[in-house]
């Protein structure tokens, strides 16, 4: 307390509450009419009001209320009106106060500042208690998980679009693509200009897909091309994998990511024939998209609308006929797993749209009886159609690596082959078996919650590096695919190279198992089965067209699996100086180390 400071007084300017007016100031100087008495308690007091009873508006709601509450009785009323804490009490009071609130006038903002409660509490905002927050927040914490948003619930599909150089991939993967809206006019417009500028008119299509120069200069696909679109069913990404001999690594690579392989054939006179002949890739990329995994091949007999062709049954039944044994033979169940379907890849028909039945009148009566294993008209209703299984979202995360780079951060591409992956995951890194944490997932470049089998996925990989993380690695979950450098395994010996006129051991050729590659070795030869059927469990080395049991030895460590447990890890392909020699399974791995 400050001994010195002086008794406090009420201010002589401070405003005076009168009914219906609300507060008014009044004046300091003396009425000169008959001013009041001074204040005998000293001069600082504040002069008296007028008599209230000459100042009430008896017209005013409040008054007219508090009279009507004192049943009429004006002293108990001015009574009333100068206690107003006592008018509280009353609802018709409370609500007439709050009503009058809402007209914000500057009188009202006054009354604020007095002892009406009701008012002030009305209209102060509500701020946060630091003591009341703290109290709730264990309530949040006992709120249910939000479920996880898995992405877009329609089923994804990989298409790989195989087959002979010039057989139409690009041009189709590109039609698709339009068809679909996915390519708008203007820039069919700028493609259709490129192509007419190279004298390539008809080539316009496959620039959506081909789109570095060297590719289309030379009208050759060279890497895998990747696009997606979708259907009200399913979403789709295409792979348009390149169809020279040369660039057969490339296509391996499109071909290990997808569910359906879409073996592209021309129908024109002399096409087919140089494709399927010994040498052309027709054969060679249906052996490997077997090989690679694919659940359906899609057979699509394509510029069906050639002058040479004209939509005839007839050349459509010669393709399918000399295709089917060889499928067979591939490992392919004709009735089950392939289709065929004749189609335009340049102008659409039997893509999105059925063939007008007046160019071709025989192809609905050819899907309604299910002739070729279809009971589709157009491609895109046979995609949908199609029903992949064998995807498990319960089992341990697989996801063989494709390629990886840096943006603030590792990130790894790759496919989910089995499991369910989601940010903040702990995963091992096979074969180097560092652990490391998924710190987000993004699907066709949107993050999501989760992603499922068979969707094409970034990860970014938590505390690794770009060293660490290469193409051909498996990222894993617990328990962990094995990483060897020996296999017993079973292949079929397709083709030798030229210096080489038998199989055996010390063979050396290149592994080609999902994503991976690896220099290989063979260490042993166990038994061979002729095509006759005739067995060797003393045999020291193979020919052409025999089934071989032998054990390889990497040059390095490799992420894989027998192929009874996971068949994408377990299956592979021998390559080498540019030939497919082999495709087998891995039977066996080593034991496990204690």
């Amino acid at each position: 307390m400050n001994p010195n400071a002086s008794a406090w007084k009420p201010s002589v300017s401070a405003p005076v509450f009168v009914p219906g007016k609300g507060f008014v100031f009044l004046s300091s100087e003396p009425d000169p009419a008959g001013a009041a008495p001074p204040d005998p308690a000293g001069a600082g007091s504040p002069a008296p009001a007028p008599s209230n009873e000459e100042q009430i508006d008896e017209s005013d709601p409040l008054w007219q209320a508090v009279i009507k509450i004192a049943n009429g009785d004006k002293d108990k009323a001015m009574r009333m009106i100068n206690n107003p804490d006592s008018l509280q009490q009353y609802p018709e009071i409370v609500a007439l106060l709050g009503k009058d609130d809402a007209m914000d006038t500057s009188n009202e903002k006054k009354e604020e500042s007095t002892g009406l409660e009701s008012k002030v509490e009305a209209m102060k905002i509500d701020e946060p208690n630091p003591a009341a927050s703290q109290a709730a927040e264990p309530m949040e914490e006992e709120v249910a998980p939000q479920p996880v948003t898995e992405g877009d619930p329609r089923e994804h599909v990989n298409l790989v679009f195989i087959g002979h150089v010039d057989a139409g991939k690009s041009t189709l993967s590109g039609n698709i693509l339009y068809l679909t809206d996915n390519v708008d006019k203007r820039t069919i417009e700028r493609y259709e200009r490129e192509a007419k500028n190279l004298n390539r008119e008809s080539w316009f299509l496959a620039f959506i897909m081909d789109t570095n120069e060297e590719e289309r200069a030379k009208g050759k696909t060279v890497e895998v091309g990747r696009a997606f679109f979708e259907t009200p069913d399913k979403r789709y990404t295409i792979m348009d994998a390149p169809g020279h001999k040369n660039y057969v690594p490339n296509m391996i690579m499109g071909a290990s990511q997808a569910d359906v392989g879409v073996l592209v054939i021309s129908a024109r006179k002399g096409e087919f024939e140089t494709g399927f002949d010994r040498g052309g890739q027709t054969r060679e990329h249906a052996m490997l998209a077997k090989t690679l995994g694919v659940s359906f091949l899609v057979v699509v007999i394509n510029k069906m609308d050639e002058p040479t062709v004209q939509w005839k049954k007839e050349r459509f039944d010669e393709c399918v006929s000399k295709l089917r044994p060889f499928l067979k033979g591939c490992g392919f169940i004709i009735k089950k797993e392939v289709k065929f379907i004749p189609i335009s890849g340049l102008n659409g028909a039997n893509v999105k749209d059925e063939v007008d039945p007046g160019v071709c009148s025989w192809w609905k009566k050819s899907y309604s009886s299910s002739e070729n294993n279809t009971s589709r008209g157009t491609l895109l209703g046979l995609l949908d159609s199609l029903t992949i299984t064998g995807r498990d979202p319960e089992a341990p995360v697989r996801i063989p690596i494709l390629d990886r780079y840096q943006d603030r951060g590792t990130i790894a591409m790759g496919k989910v082959e089995s499991g369910t992956v989601r940010p903040g995951m702990k995963i091992q890194m096979m074969p180097t078996r560092q652990e490391y944490k998924i710190d987000a997932v993004w699907v066709n470049e949107a993050p999501v919650r989760a992603a499922r089998p068979g969707e094409n996925i970034l990860i970014k990989v938590g505390g690794a590096g770009v060293e660490d993380v290469l193409k051909g690695f498996v990222i894993c979950t617990k328990p962990s695919c094995r990483a060897v450098n020996k296999i017993i395994c079973q292949i079929a010996l397709l083709d030798l190279p030229e210096n080489a006129s038998v199989f055996s051991a010390g063979f050396r050729s290149v592994f080609h198992a999902h994503t991976c590659e690896e220099e290989c070795t063979v260490s042993k030869i166990f038994e061979t089965t002729s095509s006759k059927g005739k067995v060797n469990k003393q045999a020291r080395f193979a020919n052409v067209g025999m089934r071989v049991i032998c054990m390889l030895e990497m040059e390095r460590s490799v992420p894989v699996e027998t192929f009874d447990e996971m068949p994408f890890l377990g299956r592979f392909t021998l390559r080498t100086e540019g030939r497919t020699v082999a495709i087998g399974k891995i039977t066996k791995l080593p034991p496990k180390k204690e």
